[in-house]
């Protein structure tokens, strides 16, 4: 009997093929009035209701909605990008930096992580400020090498100099928290981290970053040059004074 109720049972694999093959005569016909079935559809792989459209009948695009723009004292999550949500773009410490702003360009980033090809930890962290500014010619000059030979791990901000926040203050913190500490650091990003329970030497997870840059285009304040975190900050600054 069990073997005979089993045959009884449709294959969902020729189901499936049955609903990729159904001919078109089986739609509802231009101008006919489209058709709901009287019970939900229960079957995962059921085609859902459809109909063609009908002369006369006009279809439009919904009105654009506008984001809500974000205040000095909005919450400070509203600025941060969740890379529990977003995939980080990493980059490896022996990249040319050359290759580093490519990189940038092509995601559409201003900041990569330097990570440990092997273990994914990061090493530090490159911003188009480290490879627009100064710092790329300081230290060809000083290494007494050309821009071209210069990598990544050579003008990168080393892991244990990053500024770091702590997620459960982000939670509490308002936009004008981070832009203040970001000013006090000087610098233009900073990292949110969840501190692991327990031991001491655990890894810390980075789950967010804050850009500057980003912050200031959420404010609705256009951003001077990339490099130029002190114009960014004056701007800033004077869309808060007003």
């Amino acid at each position: 009997m069990a073997e005979s109720s089993k045959r009884a049972q449709p294959n969902r694999k020729d189901h499936f093929l049955e609903l990729m093959l159904y001919h078109q005569s089986d739609r509802p016909a231009s101008g006919a009035p489209p058709r709901r079935p009287e019970h939900p559809v229960s079957d995962p792989l059921a085609p859902l209701h459809s109909f063609l459209a009908r002369p006369g009948v006009r279809y439009g695009l919904p009105p654009t909605r506008k984001a809500s723009a974000v205040q000095i004292d909005s919450p400070a999550t509203e600025v941060m990008t969740d890379l529990r949500v977003v995939n980080p773009v990493t980059v490896s410490p022996d990249a040319s930096v050359d290759a580093a702003n490519q990189l940038m360009i092509d995601h559409r980033v201003r900041a990569l992580f330097v990570v440990d090809d092997a273990a994914r930890h990061i090493l530090g962290v490159i911003t188009s400020t480290d490879i627009l500014g100064e710092r790329p010619l300081q230290v060809a000059q000083g290494q007494k090498l050309r821009h071209s030979d210069l990598v990544v791990r050579d003008i990168m901000t080393a892991a244990e100099k990053l500024e770091v926040l702590d997620l459960q203050d982000i939670a509490r913190a308002h936009v004008g928290n981070i832009v203040a500490t970001l000013q006090r650091a000087g610098r233009q990003h900073a990292l949110a981290v969840e501190r692991p329970e327990g031991s001491e030497g655990a890894v810390m997870c980075v789950c967010g970053i804050f850009s500057l840059t980003q912050i200031a285009r959420q404010l609705g304040i256009s951003p001077g040059p990339t490099h130029d975190i002190a114009h960014t900050f004056a701007e800033i600054e004077s869309a808060i004074a007003e």
